[in-house]
């Protein structure tokens, strides 16, 4: 029977140990230690815990002497999670365990599968990260108002699931709670697909002419912008999660299929009409996308403002967009092929779109409705 029990409901105290300090790891040793909570780092990599140390993510482990951790957030890559947490549930027989691999029931069915202390061991996954890696690209405000999910084991126990919960809280997170099962059904379709598919577009454009590729605008940007993500990193995730994402997969095999069959014969009695189909579908899909602040899906109108591609010219738009009163609620930029124009794309609600435009006009700027 493991002698942990929840200090400080609602809060963390400290100290936490955080093994693990890439992006994510360093990241919440700088946010706790914001926090003033103490906080202690290990990771197999001596430069990797140098540089978060040196950055302020926490002290090293060695430091912590006898006392044992409130918390230890297991921060390794998902192909060594499990090992990891065994350990440190073995190591730290009076603390809580929680994980931030972005798979779960693979992790849980394996510690089940060693005999390791559930009830001191929650799953969680912050939805959060960047373009960059490693500690130096740590921010300790990273998970501000960013979903954090958190997954409890049938045996986890009301204590361990509290200081989970506190965890992301304390760190500015939203969170939310489903099984793991739930959980790697859910990321397979809004995480693991987006990757997958925004890789295969990208994949294309390797023998793509270059003067082709200078046609590309923000569409071809914003699709294939993850394709930049680590490949091992994707190697471990997609794999862990295999079997939720390859039935995605079935069911855009059999969308793509349609789409082949129809594009074959295009003239052919009904094509248009199961094109046409297709592209609704697509748009009913993206408008049951949670909108500003995890809100209900809303319409918002677009207009497009030319700018000098020269210094300051956004900032004082943004400037004068607030003294007219209108908040915007997205932003895009593109440039102007080879003209020395910016254009800066606006979302705002429907009816601000007017008075937005007429005002700007009197203000000398040019705008594309």
């Amino acid at each position: 029977m493991s002698a942990f029990r929840s200090r400080g409901r609602g809060h963390l105290n400290g100290p936490v140990v955080v093994i693990g300090t890439g992006l994510l790891g360093a990241s919440i040793g700088l946010g706790l230690r914001g926090r003033g909570v103490p906080v202690f780092l290990s990771d197999p990599s001596p430069t990797n815990q140098a540089v978060a140390v040196d950055i302020g993510a926490g002290q090293p482990l060695v430091q912590l002497g006898d006392e044992a951790p409130e918390l230890v957030v297991v921060a390794a890559p998902p192909d060594v999670t499990a090992d990891v947490v065994a350990r440190a549930l073995a190591d730290y027989p009076d603390s809580a365990v929680v994980d931030i691999a972005s798979v779960k029931a693979a992790i849980l069915a394996e510690l089940g599968g060693r005999g390791a202390d559930l009830t001191r061991y929650v799953g969680t996954h912050p939805m959060a990260g960047r373009e960059k890696s490693g500690p130096v690209a740590a921010r300790g405000e990273l998970f501000t108002s960013m979903p954090w999910v958190v997954c409890p084991g049938p045996e986890s126990s009301a204590a361990a699931v509290q200081t989970a919960r506190s965890l992301a809280s304390d760190l500015g997170a939203v969170v939310s709670q489903f099984t793991a099962d739930e959980h790697d059904e859910a990321v397979a379709l809004v995480s693991h697909l987006p990757q997958i598919m925004s890789s295969l577009l990208a994949s294309r454009l390797q023998g793509t002419p270059l003067h082709a590729l200078s046609l590309a605008g923000n569409g071809l940007r914003d699709v294939t912008r993850i394709a930049a993500s680590d490949p091992t990193l994707w190697v471990q995730i997609l794999g862990g999660n295999a079997g939720k994402v390859v039935e995605i997969l079935y069911g855009v095999r059999e969308d793509l299929n349609r789409l082949i069959g129809t594009l074959e014969e295009p003239l052919a009695p009904g094509a248009r009409l199961d094109l046409a189909q297709l592209i609704s579908e697509g748009n009913a899909g993206q408008a049951r996308i949670p909108g500003k602040h995890g809100g209900p899906p809303q319409a918002y109108s677009w207009l497009t403002v030319l700018v000098d591609d020269r210094p300051g010219q956004i900032a004082q738009l943004l400037t004068e967009i607030g003294e007219i009163g209108v908040n915007v609620e997205d932003l895009r930029l593109d440039h102007s092929s080879g003209q020395n124009v910016g254009m800066v794309e606006l979302s705002v609600l429907p009816n601000k779109h007017d008075h937005l435009i007429e005002a700007l006009n009197d203000r000398g700027w040019r705008v594309l409705q």
